[in-house]
């Protein structure tokens, strides 16, 4: 990673396992805190980010007062990617209005408290990541309501796909941003080419998180079946079908890597491994996930992609600049 400019912090809410904060670090700006409430999460951000002061708790418990004693300095930005299950579509559970996602849901309300920390601690720039629904409907105006009294009256919803900038796994999601994002637009990358170059798990080897991950029996008696494209696993979400063990071809970019999501190597009857997965987000090979397996596959599917964090950065840094 680069080295960090010091004249520029950066603090992340909701910080997950380091994805958001990483992409800023490789711009060069420094991780000054970060908040997060799973603990397997914060120990992988703890250990790849090891500078940044990192409180393990729920926000709704953290006063900015805290926050501000224990930066060493102000942040030029603030970072948060609150919960996203009160308004993706994959949620089953999903409420019917926008009004009633963000008041009803109990991790709704989640996204004020970012909101809340931005316009006390007063940053010159915030970025917030979700899922696009979260501005369906009403959506939007209950953002800018909640940025109403604060100085930041030009709010931007800038709306990205992570496979037109360089990253060879799909992911559509809005940043919430005081400054409109123009992502510089990259070659499409396919998922035989993030993979290239690993070696074989089956193997042993010196990868961080490069090891083979066990298959249910169901699923690995069907596998070899499977063409690519296609999918073991056909589940109902709020709107639509949705699709889990999909066998990936190596010539498109990958599925949305998400949680819960498992994937099919292209031509190997197994399973990606947690350090495959943190290819398709753009993840360097030197970034260690902690924790169970599932907590790994967690931590990757859950996280912003580096990539696309660092190209937000160097478009922060043209406007400091």
């Amino acid at each position: 990673m680069s080295e960090s400019n010091t004249d520029h912090g950066f603090i992340d809410l909701f910080s997950g396992a380091g994805g958001f904060s990483s992409g800023f670090r490789l711009a060069g700006f420094k991780e000054l805190l970060a908040i997060e409430r799973d603990p397997s999460a914060l120990r992988t951000y703890n250990l790849n980010l090891p500078d940044a002061i990192c409180i393990n708790d729920d926000i709704r418990n953290i006063h900015s007062l805290e926050i501000e004693q224990k930066c060493s300095q102000k942040p030029t930005v603030i970072l948060a990617s609150p919960p996203c299950e009160p308004f993706t579509a994959a949620n089953t559970k999903r409420k019917e209005t926008a009004w009633e996602r963000f008041f009803e849901d109990p991790q709704g309300d989640l996204i004020f408290h970012a909101i809340r920390i931005i316009k006390d601690l007063n940053p010159d720039f915030f970025v917030i990541e979700n899922v696009v629904p979260i501005i369906d409907g009403e959506g939007k105006d209950i953002i800018l309501e909640a940025f109403a009294d604060s100085k930041f009256q030009d709010i931007h919803f800038n709306v990205i796909r992570a496979e037109k900038h360089g990253s060879p796994s799909s992911r559509k999601r809005v940043f919430i941003s005081n400054i409109n994002l123009n992502l510089e637009k990259k070659k499409t990358v396919t998922v035989g080419q993030a993979l290239s170059g690993l070696q074989d798990p089956s193997y042993p080897n010196d990868l961080p998180n490069h090891f083979l991950s066990p298959v249910p029996d169901k699923i690995q008696k069907r596998i070899h079946q499977i063409k690519p494209g296609h999918a073991a696993v056909y589940f109902e979400g709020a709107l639509s079908e949705k699709v889990n063990w999909v066998k990936l071809d190596k010539d498109k970019v990958s599925p949305t890597v998400m949680g819960k999501s498992r994937f099919i190597h292209f031509h190997q009857d197994r399973a990606l491994t947690v350090r495959e997965h943190g290819r398709l987000m753009t993840f360097h090979d030197d970034f260690k996930f902690t924790g169970t397996i599932e907590e790994m596959y967690n931590q990757v599917g859950e996280a912003v992609p580096p990539l696309i964090s660092y190209l937000i950065a160097e478009e922060i840094k043209k406007q400091i600049s």
